[in-house]
């Protein structure tokens, strides 16, 4: 099984207001030497047998970004099957 990870980013040119309040919040967290802070998403697409960077690039093209304010990103995602501990 292979996992191919798509990172959807609102364009720099577009306003960010959850990123904003995001940033906003940290001073009142004592995080004083943050500039800026963009919201995004993460998708994990995992295909059968080798990854399909073009089939995976179809797919964030014409479903999972909207082309008009979002940019996205593909790679591979070497970690499958690692155990991978998420912070809680």
């Amino acid at each position: 099984m292979a996992r191919v990870v798509v990172d959807v980013m609102l364009k720099p040119e577009i306003l960010d207001p959850q990123g904003q309040a995001v940033a906003n919040a940290l001073p009142k967290l004592g995080v004083a030497d943050v500039s800026s802070v963009r919201i995004g998403r993460r998708v994990e697409i995992e295909f059968n047998g080798e990854p399909d960077l073009d089939r995976a690039r179809e797919i964030a093209d014409r479903l999972l970004a909207n082309p008009v304010i979002e940019d996205f990103t593909i790679r591979v995602d070497d970690a499958v099957g690692d155990s991978q501990a998420g912070s809680s």
